[in-house]
């Protein structure tokens, strides 16, 4: 796991964690080889403390290749956005800070007290 905020999230746990999860939920998919990996998860357990009511978790690309066909994640980062079980949002790769929150933001807006 690359940040401590996030949830590690694995093929065996994503229906009970992610689609089985009352909250809204962004799962970042991650690998070790990519560079801009680790200050996406950096700045998403950043981001975590501002958005207490959405679960942002990670998902190791490599070591759950079920995960990854499923919801078609060819590029690192992935940032998939679920609501009820459904994505509704999707990032591939970087973005910077204030581009993650207002993403999260537009995609979770009913559900987030700001």
């Amino acid at each position: 796991m690359l940040a401590d905020p996030l949830t590690e999230v694995t093929d065996d746990t994503f229906a009970a964690l992610v689609l089985g999860n009352p909250l809204p939920v962004v799962v970042d998919f991650w690998a070790e080889w990519c560079p801009p990996c680790g200050p996406v998860a950096r700045t998403l357990a950043e981001l975590a403390g501002e958005f207490p009511g959405v679960a942002i978790m990670q998902l190791n690309a490599d070591e759950n290749p079920v995960t990854m066909r499923t919801y078609r994640v060819l590029s690192m980062p992935t940032l998939l956005f679920f609501r009820g079980g459904v994505v509704v949002h999707t990032i591939v790769g970087a973005r910077p800070k204030s581009q993650l929150r207002q993403a999260l933001s537009g995609a979770f807006e009913p559900y987030v007290n700001r």
